[in-house]
């Protein structure tokens, strides 16, 4: 049973989601069943075919569709095939299988305990350094840092220039630098 697209009211070839739905639940178990030929599995098969009306809608949506049957099995084909060359690779890469020495030279997303300790001092110098700064220097770093305001924002918030809050933060971010390159420099083997 090919179905093709009728013109509406508008003139028209578009399909409307209710048609298409009515179509897609006509040819749904003939889909299911050319992509269970193809990928071996009921379930996958039964994703792919859910991806088919997805994607079909998507397309009847952006423009019009001439064969809307044809159109199904050509994208629930697709679907498979890539699914299958997807398993296939994941297949190859899964079955060459990694050394131990290559699993642990795999990066970790979390610091060590060392670098968390380092940094954490490092926020401590940071924290003291800014201790040591006029109320208002600390509050615009504070303000641009971590709640990322902008500079206009801060200047009306402190009732100052924006020149002001410019130069505070330039004197802030200065200090903190230089904070943190005594503390390095303390750090390093060769102090």
């Amino acid at each position: 049973m090919l179905v093709s697209v009728p013109m509406n009211e508008q003139g028209t070839g578009r399909i409307m989601s209710g048609e298409l739905t009515e179509i897609f639940l006509d040819v749904r178990q003939s889909l299911l069943w050319n992509v269970v030929r193809i990928v071996r599995d009921f379930q996958v098969a039964e994703d792919l075919t859910q991806e088919t009306y997805i994607r079909a809608t998507k397309a009847a949506d952006s423009g019009p569709v001439d064969n809307v049957e044809a159109f199904l099995h050509r994208t629930a084909r697709n679907l498979a095939l890539d699914h299958l060359r997807r398993r296939g690779t994941r297949a190859r890469v899964e079955a060459e299988g990694l050394d131990t020495d290559h699993v642990q030279q795999i990066g970790q997303d979390i610091p060590s305990i060392e670098d968390a300790i380092i940094e954490r001092q490092r926020l401590g110098h940071i924290a003291k350094a800014l201790s040591g700064l006029p109320k208002r220097a600390q509050a615009v770093m504070l303000l641009s840092r971590l709640e990322n305001w902008s500079n206009r924002r801060i200047a009306e918030y402190l009732g100052v220039s924006e020149r002001t809050v410019f130069n505070d933060l330039k004197m802030a971010m200065g200090h903190c630098r230089d904070a943190l390159l005594k503390y390095d420099r303390s750090r390093s083997p060769s102090a």
